[in-house]
């Protein structure tokens, strides 16, 4: 079966959308645990604890990132060169943030010397802290439009700084507040995953950050939302070609007004339904961990960060990489992808991998589905984390 241009660039949107939601759902929850690491471990082996419950699944989790990466590469050419070249020194701050993850897993346990575990947890600390804050910095600027412009042979040029990426002339620290969104929401995820996954004392101590994280991620996912609406210009197309024409930027008229990313919500009202799966999913995430209900809590908090994603994904759409100094530069679905051949190559490609992908995770943890103890980790020092 052969796909139309138009539907292949939509599907390719939510395509991606499922990528980064698959990361934050479990790559980000061996984020939160990280995070979490040095502060609910107070001995070494409550540490060790901790790293087990992750230990085996974290690299296979992260497949998600590079997936999304290759993705945004071939489906996006455009918005992967504007934003790699935009947000240069972010993204490569958080990539080497992520080397002290495979490093920290590994080695962490092989010398016995306290002076040496604990720089590794710092170091996973780190690992976990420094890329979910990146990531919902770069979500912040998006929603408040990067600046950059195309010239006539499609070069993008970035025209911003470092510094403004975490703090907005115009708009502030709201950056910054996406991205405590994206930290505390994954520390909350961990949290109740670690209730989940370990024994008392450390559950105990788990399910107490999950109750506050949880609540800091309510809050500030509503102060961004009236932040967003009442203080932050949107965009929104005017004109531009046919949906399947060949893809070019330039030839559309993008226009910068108070209240545009609320116009999807107000043309397509079933899109109310992402913010209240975020509210709700979030709230009764933190119920369920207060009753001692981990893993419908773990299932709830997963249904609230896909709602956070959802509810921005939303208010952009057609807009993956809007401009702030030359609007029609804005990189969109409609105009900023691959060829017509490439995205259907790439699509029955992701419709045979992607299920793979699913089935070897869901696999992967229903084989190593236990609370880890204490007394397994004193029991098997060779445990390789």
């Amino acid at each position: 079966m052969i796909l139309d241009y138009e539907t292949l660039k939509l599907l390719w949107w939510v395509l991606v959308g499922i990528l980064f939601i698959g990361f934050a759902v479990t790559d980000g929850m061996d984020m939160g645990v990280g995070i979490l690491l040095p502060f609910l471990g107070k001995k070494d082996v409550e540490r060790r604890v901790i790293i087990n419950t992750v230990g085996p699944h974290w690299d296979g989790n992260q497949v998600w990132l590079i997936t999304a990466g290759g993705a945004i590469f071939a489906a996006w050419p455009l918005v992967y060169a504007a934003a790699f070249s935009g947000f240069y020194f972010a993204m490569l701050l958080a990539l080497f943030a992520l080397f002290f993850r495979p490093v920290g897993f590994d080695y962490r346990s092989k010398i016995e010397d306290p002076r040496w575990r604990n720089g590794w947890d710092w170091g996973l600390f780190i690992g976990g802290l420094v890329p979910a804050l990146i990531f919902g910095v770069a979500f912040g600027n998006l929603l408040q439009g990067v600046p950059f412009h195309l010239d006539t042979l499609m070069r993008p040029y970035y025209t911003g700084s470092f510094l403004a990426l975490l703090w907005n002339p115009h708009n502030g620290p709201f950056a910054l507040l996406a991205g405590l969104i994206s930290v505390s929401m994954l520390t909350a995820h961990g949290a109740i995953w670690l209730q989940l996954r370990t024994a008392e004392p450390i559950a105990t101590r788990a399910k107490a950050a999950a109750k506050v994280w949880g609540l800091i991620t309510i809050v500030a996912f509503g102060l961004a939302g009236v932040w967003l609406v009442f203080g932050i210009e949107g965009y929104r197309v005017v004109s531009m070609p046919a949906l399947d024409a060949l893809p070019n930027p330039l030839t559309k008229e993008v226009v910068r007004e108070a209240g545009a990313w609320l116009s999807n919500y107000q043309s397509h009202p079933f899109t109310l339904a992402f913010p209240v799966l975020a509210f709700v999913g979030l709230g009764a995430a933190v119920v369920a961990s207060m009753l001692d209900r981990p893993g419908l809590g773990l299932t709830l908090s997963s249904l609230g960060i896909t709602g956070i994603i959802l509810t921005a994904g939303a208010a952009m759409f057609p807009f993956i990489m809007p401009s702030s100094t030359n609007p029609d530069s804005s990189l969109i679905v409609w105009d900023s992808v691959s060829s017509h051949l490439t995205l259907s190559v790439m699509f029955w490609a992701a419709m045979v991998f992607v299920p793979i992908i699913l089935g070897y995770t869901v696999w992967t943890y229903s084989k190593m589905w236990r609370r880890v103890t204490v007394e397994e980790i004193k029991s098997q020092e060779h445990l390789a984390y």
